[in-house]
């Protein structure tokens, strides 16, 4: 059976991080929404409903019986098995929002719903960027059972520092850890495939670092935090999620944050997370065109795909950065960066969409990844549009 992903309620909310995405690709916890799903399900056939320019990318559903699925929420035990138990035309509604319903995709429409059940019990659920970061301790608890239950792990190099239980620690096969510190004291810490732990490393849980990533000499990690594949992480950082394929390879500090793919952070770019006055943080959403109070004392960067920032950059509490910026210029940005700034500045000159395409060529190539052409086509909508 299908599971089909819908982003009809949130992807707008979800901005700049869904420019380039539907909602069930984006990371939280160790997993993306979407390969959470599959594993609770078990099911490896997946589509989307999202934006049309999204669609050639990211597959439509087929004109069958599926699993109509909002993705961005942690499931409890007995709501995974009302979502298995469903029969065609039910669905469950929870805070007066669908969030699954099993259905025929041929002339999709929700009227073929004849009995929808509320969830009574609390469930965490991921409504803007914000609450990326700030329940990911929960995503990480969640997936790390997800994936290690009834499994061993590889064992911890003597020549390592161990604070809290073993239990806490799963390590996958392939991954060079010396000399460094890990505390799962304060939360679990998972290790993908082929990663790396250079010397001097400290890590203090909820951690965890993506297949084939990297945290650089000395680093210092706070959780909680999620990196996923194929990153290089330097300096000092906390509670940030990475989605993949970015380099936060140098010192400097960020906090607080969530940041996409292909981004790359230069020696020295520090992001503040907490206001002077120790006020409310506020974050632009594109949805009402406007600043809206997170509710949040810490909360520092959101970044969308393709971003860079050059040496010695410092951004602002509560800076949100559209897709393929580059910010180079001196003094603070305004919190809010446009897509395709060329400078970080209200009204500087755009990113040419070709040197764009130079750009994340050469970038992509060094991980052996190909520009394609939909993404190529969903830059331009992005460029043409936003």
């Amino acid at each position: 059976m299908q599971i089909v992903f819908s982003d009809a309620q949130y992807w707008e909310d979800f901005l700049p991080l869904t420019f380039t995405r539907p909602v069930a690709e984006m990371r939280c916890g160790i997993l993306t929404f979407s390969e959470r799903w599959q594993k609770i399900l078990g099911e490896t056939e997946i589509s989307y409903f999202t934006e049309n320019y999204l669609q050639q990318k990211f597959r439509k559903p087929e004109e069958k019986e599926g699993l109509f699925l909002v993705s961005n929420f942690l499931p409890t035990g007995n709501v995974i098995q009302q979502i298995k138990d469903l029969k065609q035309g039910e669905a469950l509604v929870y805070e007066d929002e669908l969030i699954a319903a099993k259905i025929n995709m041929k002339g999709f429409s929700l009227n073929q719903i004849e009995r929808m059940t509320d969830i009574k019990e609390e469930l965490v659920f991921f409504k803007t960027p914000k609450d990326l970061f700030t329940y990911n301790h929960k995503a990480i608890d969640f997936d790390f059972e997800l994936l290690t239950k009834g499994r061993t792990s590889q064992e911890l190099s003597s020549t390592n520092g161990f604070i809290g239980d073993k239990k806490d620690l799963f390590i996958e096969e392939g991954v060079y850890i010396e000399f460094s510190t890990l505390n799962t004291k304060t939360g679990k810490i998972y290790i993908g495939k082929n990663a790396e732990v250079m010397e001097g490393c400290h890590l203090r849980g909820p951690i965890t670092l993506g297949d084939s990533s990297k945290f650089n000499l000395g680093a210092k990690i706070y959780g909680a935090t999620t990196i996923g594949p194929q990153c290089k992480v330097g300096g000092e950082v906390n509670n940030i999620i990475i989605f993949g394929y970015s380099s936060k390879g140098h010192d400097g500090f960020v906090g607080n944050s969530v940041i996409g793919e292909w981004c790359n952070f230069g020696a020295d770019t520090n992001s503040s997370n907490m206001k002077n006055n120790y006020g409310n943080v506020r974050f632009w959403n594109y949805r009402t065109k406007s600043f809206e109070d997170t509710g949040l004392q810490f909360a520092g960067l959101i970044m969308g795909d393709h971003s860079k920032t050059a040496i010695n950059t410092q951004l602002n509490t509560g800076t949100v950065v559209g897709v393929a910026s580059n910010i180079f210029k001196e003094g603070f940005p305004p919190n809010l960066v446009e897509n395709f700034s060329w400078g970080g500045f209200k009204d500087d000159e755009r990113f040419k969409l070709d040197k764009a395409y130079e750009v994340a060529e050469r970038a992509m190539a060094r991980r052996n990844v190909v520009l394609t052409d939909e993404d190529k086509a969903i830059l331009k909508h992005i460029f043409d549009t936003y």
